[in-house]
């Protein structure tokens, strides 16, 4: 533990107290999201020590905590990214201060490029796995044992299982497959969405391999939701961007909401 997750964690709770049940970290166009927390307080990342501010555009920097669907839930209003640092463990104290306030639940939440026909723009992708094409680790330097993580099943088959049934329940598609994490901020090449073809993936993205990690490591249960904003390079006839990410990313990130709520409700 880094230290500074208990002293977050009562930071917030001196504005709300109480526990908390399930964390949320919110990706490209699921900020909205934030904004229908019921009984919210808001605490900007730059009140909690080591938390990263976020210089990406589409993230708000901000801590939202209250209830959700009768559940009681904290919010992480946009993320920081390995490419922007260079610290694939940035998110460590933010995941930390979860733990602290009671979440044994994390769902994290992003934009990604598909791979396959099928999984079209606009649509949500439950991941089922990972492949950390980066090879980095946030547990590098950990001196603990429990470095040596099992994450043969880091995606919780319950949560995915559940998260599907919320889906069809409010009659959402959701497609389920593989995320591959390049380390960014650069897109791929059509040559590196070839071979991430080649080894399995359906998606490719910037982001959330290192916070299942991290989550997994504070034995908090994971689960994963892909909002697909575009198709790989060389599967679409325009230029990948950063804006065109930000035009698609809030369609899939509506039907996720209602996904999200679904499930929620059930579990209340």
């Amino acid at each position: 533990m880094s230290g500074y997750g208990k002293e977050c964690a009562d930071i917030v709770r001196a504005a709300r107290p109480g526990s908390y049940k399930v964390g949320l970290i919110l990706g490209s166009g699921l900020g909205s999201l934030a904004d229908e927390i019921e009984d919210a307080v808001r605490v900007p990342y730059s009140r909690l020590t080591e938390f990263p501010v976020s210089t990406v555009s589409a993230h708000a920097s901000e801590l939202v905590a209250g209830t959700l669907e009768g559940v009681p839930v904290v919010i992480l209003s946009g993320r920081a990214h390995y490419y922007e640092s260079g610290n694939p463990s940035i998110m460590r104290t933010p995941l930390e201060t979860l733990k602290e306030l009671g979440c044994e639940t994390v769902i994290l939440t992003n934009a990604a490029g598909s791979l396959r026909e099928q999984i079209a723009p606009g649509f949500p992708m439950l991941i089922n796995d990972h492949i950390n094409w980066s090879g980095l680790n946030p547990l590098i330097g950990e001196e603990d044992e429990k470095r040596f993580l099992d994450v043969s099943a880091a995606y919780d088959p319950e949560i995915r299982k559940a998260l599907s049934a919320a889906a069809k329940t409010v009659g959402e598609e959701m497609h389920e497959g593989v995320y591959m994490w390049f380390s960014g901020p650069s897109f791929e090449t059509p040559a590196e969405i070839r071979m991430a073809q080649t080894l399995g993936a359906d998606a490719v993205g910037m982001s959330t391999v290192p916070e299942v990690i991290l989550a997994r490591f504070l034995e908090m249960r994971v689960a994963a939701i892909s909002t697909i904003t575009n198709m790989g390079a060389g599967l679409q006839a325009t230029n990948l961007s950063h804006d065109e990410t930000k035009q698609m990313a809030p369609l899939g990130a509506a039907k996720i909401k209602k996904i999200l709520r679904q499930f929620l409700k059930d579990m209340a």
